[in-house]
């Protein structure tokens, strides 16, 4: 995993979550006005019979960002390969967890994954956003060699949006669903 940023990142960490194996990013991009942003970089292991033959460990990776974002009162934008879908329990959860908002809503699909067989594509690459931020553009850009299409988004930082923009919300019974999924991936990977 790798981040290249032409703005100024600060505190940046690589860490392992749920799998002593599978890296986030974590760290703040200070904006050209000064305003410090956290970015959140995540790309969990597969649910596939080759890497993962359940998506437990998936699933508690993203609901512990989730949790962790929730938390901040500062600008958020998490972003990567999720392995998962839009329209799943878990990505749903995320995002009800998190409080941060899909750009993507309303907008189309934007299948990202797989770039070499057109008739099976999935939305795998996701990029959620608090309230903090309007969508300036969104666009899947060309094939460039990958299994996965590039996706560009531009966003502005404005914090008036906020004012307009309705966070999701997790009821009780989500959050102790997310913080059972969360417990079970953490036993689960133990040693």
């Amino acid at each position: 995993m790798a981040l290249f940023s032409r703005l100024t990142l600060l505190g940046s960490e690589v860490r392992f979550l749920i799998e002593e194996d599978v890296p986030s990013i974590r760290t703040r991009v200070l904006l050209r006005n000064g305003t410090p942003v956290w970015f959140y970089g995540v790309h969990p292991r597969p649910p596939v019979p080759t890497e993962d033959p359940t998506s437990m460990a998936r699933d508690a990776e993203l609901l512990v960002v989730g949790r962790e974002v929730k938390a901040i009162r500062e600008p958020v934008i998490v972003a990567g390969d999720l392995n998962d879908v839009a329209w799943s329990s878990t990505t749903r959860l995320f995002q009800r967890v998190s409080g941060l908002l899909d750009p993507r809503r309303g907008r189309g699909f934007f299948n990202t994954y797989h770039a070499r067989w057109p008739l099976l594509r999935w939305p795998l690459d996701h990029v959620f956003h608090s309230k903090h931020f309007w969508l300036r553009r969104l666009r899947r850009l060309p094939y460039w060699g990958s299994d996965h299409f590039p996706v560009l988004i531009t966003l502005q930082f404005a914090p008036e949006a906020g004012q307009v923009q309705e966070e999701p919300e997790a009821s009780r019974e989500e959050q102790r669903e997310a913080s059972e999924k969360i417990a079970t991936a953490r036993s689960d990977s133990a040693p």
